[in-house]
């Protein structure tokens, strides 16, 4: 595939918008096997980007480089370009702990430390040095309210986080990951342990996260991707097939394999 050609078409009228990260022939090598290939691609700020392909595709390994969390693999290289912000990420001297407090992460399973909620959500701005209790209380009660779940734990701060559904531990975690002030929030299929409607309650909180946040989000569940992603990258066999505008990827894909993965030829 000329991916050039595509990116050309599938970027059209997205120099409009403020790039926020800015891919360029990314390799991802796990000792000699190789998971990610040329990936090249821009992303928007304060715009949701969706990550769809099979299992095995190099989606969220990429989405690992983001955040330089293939950095506690022994085995991983990575090669290329990423820039956030014209800062590239993947140069020797990035100060990865300052990148993580930039780059947020939600992981496919509610992971809440095993505490007290108020300090799920304190811990991050403690370590970043913040010790006066009134402002670590407006965090707390910023951070969960922007993840939608105060009304639900404001009575219950010095309960245990993981005394809480499966739903709201998820959004629990997302309301820890928003405590730093990231610029970017990494998720990785943050709804596929939930029930229908705890989907739908985090899906309606990363609608509204994009006005704040850049959200950047792996699912395998392509109605989602739908639903809430602005713009959609197919990832297969480690590369990057096809990337659009959502609507465009759903109703005219250009490549006959991301027709073929969306109507469930395959995958």
């Amino acid at each position: 595939m000329e991916y050039n050609s595509a990116k050309r078409e599938g970027l059209a009228g997205a120099e409009e918008m403020p790039v926020k990260i800015s891919t360029r022939g990314v390799d991802l090598y796990y000792g000699d096997r190789q998971v990610l290939k040329k990936i090249s691609f821009d992303m928007g700020e304060k715009m949701v980007t969706a990550f769809i392909g099979p299992s095995g595709c190099g989606k969220s390994s990429y989405l690992r480089c983001l955040n330089r969390m293939n950095d506690f693999i022994s085995s991983a290289r990575v090669e290329g370009i990423i820039e956030i912000d014209g800062e590239n990420i993947l140069a020797a001297d990035t100060d990865v702990i300052a990148l993580r407090r930039r780059v947020g992460m939600v992981f496919q399973k509610p992971n809440p430390f095993p505490m007290s909620i108020y300090d799920n959500i304190a811990y991050g701005p403690r370590l970043n040095g913040i010790k006066d209790r009134g402002t670590l209380d407006g965090i707390v009660e910023k951070s969960l309210r922007d993840a939608a779940i105060w009304e639900e734990v404001r009575d219950k701060l010095k309960s245990p986080g993981t005394g809480l559904s499966g739903g709201q531990q998820q959004r629990l975690c997302i309301a820890r990951a928003v405590a730093t002030q990231p610029d970017i929030l990494l998720m990785d299929e943050p709804t596929s342990a939930l029930d229908p409607m705890s989907t739908a309650r985090v899906e309606e909180l990363i609608r509204e996260l994009k006005k704040d946040y850049t959200v950047v989000i792996v699912t395998h569940n392509m109605q989602q991707a739908a639903r809430i992603s602005d713009y959609t990258a197919f990832f297969l066999l480690g590369d990057l097939i096809e990337y659009d505008r959502t609507a465009k990827i759903f109703t005219s894909p250009r490549d006959r394999r991301t027709e073929d993965y969306i109507s469930g030829r395959f995958g």
